[in-house]
């Protein structure tokens, strides 16, 4: 194979037309350069320069050799620029999160994309595990999380709280523990986890979800409110899903006397070095949640 460092040489030879101040432009010396045309000749067999006392001129495989290698060398210099490209507002960032986070970030993310076209966001909802796994086989280079991975290749740092909230019907004015039970309760995916942290540091009664009546259950994070605002039960969720619901006048959201939140944790490989353009989304989300 030919050295790409000897094609380095012998093309800026011909371009320079001197020996001695090509040896100069390449940090070389001269024998070096001389040295360089030398193997191509011996691993081509055959002449590249016809050589004049100091002087030279291109045989026809010389003329041939440059024109060829002119090419070669510029792809080169241009692949090694992308290589080198680490553009902080282009190229796909693929992130994944719950869904409450989700609807927090995921405008503010269509925003700033607006306004960097070259920035492409790819954006999953899924629960906790399979956050986590996606990271580990490396289908995403982001994850938002609601408890500490324990997967030895994932690295976990605390980004953020949630406050876990109690949504009633607008009608609800004091959700004391009977009123609760009359309601019942609209389940989503993290609801039994949600309730059982949040109602047990406030209801001495409480020991599991499956107390209450059973009214319903969506798994769309968007909709899960609906239900509740139609008076047909409450739930406990996460503070950014209660603020993204739009009918915020026909539910009634508690504040009870022991706040609960979640912590929120970002995600990623370890031992993964990050591209600017995540470290954008990065630094973007850490000012919105």
């Amino acid at each position: 194979m030919i050295n790409v460092n000897c094609l380095r040489s012998f093309c800026t030879l011909v371009e320079v037309g001197h020996f001695t101040r090509t040896a100069e432009r390449l940090h070389m010396t001269q024998s070096g350069v001389s040295q360089h045309v030398r193997k191509l000749e011996e691993q081509l067999g055959t002449e590249l320069l016809l050589r004049e006392g100091k002087q030279f001129s291109l045989t026809g495989a010389g003329q041939k050799l440059y024109r060829e290698s002119r090419e070669i060398l510029q792809a080169l210099s241009n692949l090694e620029q992308k290589v080198r490209e680490d553009a902080p507002y282009e190229g796909v960032v693929r992130l994944m999160s719950p869904g409450s986070v989700g609807l927090k970030l995921y405008p503010h993310l269509l925003a700033l994309q607006s306004r960097h076209p070259g920035l492409a966001i790819d954006y999953r909802f899924a629960p906790n595990s399979d956050v986590e796994r996606a990271i580990v086989e490396s289908a995403i280079d982001i994850g938002f999380m609601t408890s500490k991975s324990m997967q030895a290749g994932v690295c976990s740092r605390v980004i953020a709280h949630e406050p876990l909230l109690l949504v009633t019907p607008d009608t609800v004015e004091h959700p004391d523990w009977a009123r609760l039970l009359e309601m019942g309760f609209i389940g989503h995916p993290d609801g039994e986890h949600h309730a059982g942290l949040l109602l047990a540091a406030n209801y001495p009664e409480f020991q599991h979800v499956q107390q209450f009546p059973f009214r319903g259950f969506s798994n769309q994070v968007g909709l899960i409110l609906k239900p509740v605002s139609l008076g047909l039960g409450f739930t406990v969720l996460p503070a950014h899903a209660v603020e993204a619901f739009d009918c915020p006048d026909q539910i009634r959201v508690h504040q009870l006397p022991e706040p609960v939140s979640e912590t929120l944790y970002l995600c990623s490989r370890y031992n993964r070095v990050l591209e600017k353009r995540m470290d954008t989304v990065i630094e973007a989300a850490l000012r919105w949640l």
